[in-house]
């Protein structure tokens, strides 16, 4: 399982605007290319985003299902992105003095991804989930500022 972190600039309220607009997930998520649909009752669970891996020429339409949402805390998704397979992934956030704290955990549960050794799944995701908690940052952050 990888775990990745960031503080943010803003508050939580700002980091879930972003992580719960369906339509944005391309922005920050980094593999993801584009969004064709979103789902009510996204972020609920249950709610999914249809998007696409890749880039063009070479797309994959694929899934993101909320699993757990917990308002301005908590967000656990079921990500596909096969070939590759699929994952959990859960954002926490908590509130400090001068913005937030944010917990990335993804885990591979299904496909061969699963089949990498631990140490090989954590250097490719945390990599990738470092970008990814980058962006979210960039665009909490610029909708933070007056």
């Amino acid at each position: 399982m990888s775990e990745n972190e960031c503080v943010v600039a803003a508050s939580a309220e700002d980091v879930f605007a972003i992580l719960t607009d369906g339509w944005r997930y391309a922005a920050w998520v980094v593999g993801a290319s584009r969004v064709r649909d979103v789902d009510a009752p996204w972020p609920e669970p249950g709610g999914i985003i249809h998007h696409s891996v890749g880039a063009w020429p070479l797309l994959i339409d694929d899934t993101t299902e909320s699993v757990e949402y917990d308002a301005g805390r908590r967000l656990r998704l079921r990500v596909r992105a096969w070939p590759v397979g699929e994952g959990d992934v859960e954002f926490c956030v908590t509130e400090g003095p001068d913005g937030c704290r944010v917990v990335m955990t993804e885990k591979a549960v299904r496909g061969p991804a699963t089949l990498l050794p631990d140490k090989a799944a954590d250097l490719l995701l945390s990599a990738r989930n470092t970008e990814t908690l980058h962006r979210l940052k960039l665009l909490a952050e610029q909708r933070s500022e007056p």
